[in-house]
């Protein structure tokens, strides 16, 4: 395990196998998140980084293989583990016809929050959108929408943060205050996080690790520098290109 002690590990995914008929989506892999770490997981569409997503919320049931997170197996703990931990996609919706603060507030009743008005004003406030507080959420903007749904996700002080594209279609000026907010509470609060990305940018400014995947298998893992040095490229734009148009090539037998 990369000489991390199994105490300080958030998260351990050992030979996980995700089959749909015939299509193999998850191909045996295996890694660890430690405690604080905030790990990438990049690919290419089809590499197998929303279905390894879905396995972790307990959405999908993996064909073989374990997970084990805070210590405690997924398949037997689902609902302990879960809520500790929380989801924010750019490509998840919240209902539309109702306010911000009502959404807010209908997951904060859900993960039993308490004390959820202060809760949701702190969120709002840390956030920077407490005057979208009484908007219909259908009538917000793609930043806006993006920045209610972490609020949604930070609700609980999840010590597992799961992030999908969080800043898909944000312009580069709010992706950029999204990126420096994420690093911010996640340094300040020691949070864990897996972020997945096609935004390199994002990558490298966010992530510690990454692990990079192709047809469902990884590749390799390290840092977004050590990527990069692997596949001899100018850049992690140019490493993500070469994989997604040569990956076949890198795979074991």
């Amino acid at each position: 395990m990369n000489r991390v002690a199994k105490s300080d590990l958030i998260l351990r995914v050992t030979n996980l196998y995700k089959t749909f008929d015939n299509t193999i989506a998850v191909d045996g892999i295996s890694f660890h998140l430690a405690r604080g770490e905030v790990l990438g997981l990049l690919g290419a569409n089809g590499a197998g980084k929303s279905t390894t997503l879905q396995i972790l919320l307990g959405l999908t049931t993996p064909t073989s293989g374990q997970v084990h997170i805070f210590d405690r197996d997924l398949s037997r703990h689902r609902i302990s583990i879960l809520q500790h931990c929380n989801f924010a996609s750019a490509y998840t919706g919240l209902p539309t016809n109702l306010k911000v603060w009502e959404n807010l507030l209908i997951f904060a009743y859900l993960y039993q929050v308490p004390h959820p008005f202060k809760k949701i004003q702190s969120l709002l406030q840390l956030l920077q959108i407490e005057h979208l507080k009484n908007q219909v959420t259908g009538h917000l903007s793609s930043g806006e929408s993006t920045r209610v749904h972490l609020a949604k996700a930070l609700l609980n002080d999840p010590e597992l943060l799961l992030l999908d594209e969080p800043t898909a279609s944000l312009d580069p000026d709010i992706a950029d205050k999204m990126r420096k907010f994420l690093r911010h509470i996640q340094q300040e609060r020691g949070m864990s996080m897996i972020y997945t990305s096609h935004n390199m940018r994002d990558v490298e400014e966010v992530c510690d690790r990454v692990l990079f995947m192709h047809r469902g298998r990884i590749l390799v893992s390290g840092t977004p520098a050590a990527i990069t040095d692997h596949f001899q490229s100018a850049s992690l734009e140019d490493a993500f290109i070469r994989v997604a148009r040569e990956g076949d090539q890198f795979l074991s037998p």
